[in-house]
C-alpha cells in the first residue's frame, strides 16, 4: 500500500499525468497553441521527469555504497 502512495504523491507521476493531459486535451480539442510552444512545454516536462529520475539513480546508488 506504502509503494502506491509513493507513487501517487510523486512529482514524477503528476508531471507525466498533466503533460499527457495536456498532450490529449490541445490534440483532441484542436486548440491553436503554437508548435514551438507546445514542444517547448513537453520538452521542459520531460527534462524534469529524466533529469529528477536521474537524481534518484544517483542517490540509490550512493545509499547503496554507504550501507
Amino acid at each position: 500500500m506504502s509503494n502506491l502512495k509513493q507513487k501517487l504523491t510523486s512529482r514524477k507521476f503528476w508531471v507525466a499525468v498533466a503533460t499527457a493531459i495536456f498532450i490529449i486535451l490541445s490534440e483532441g480539442l484542436d486548440w491553436n497553441i503554437d508548435n514551438d510552444l507546445y514542444w517547448k512545454l513537453i520538452t521542459l516536462a520531460l527534462g524534469y521527469i529524466f533529469g529528477e529520475t536521474a537524481t534518484d539513480i544517483a542517490r540509490a546508488k550512493s545509499d547503496s555504497k554507504n550501507a
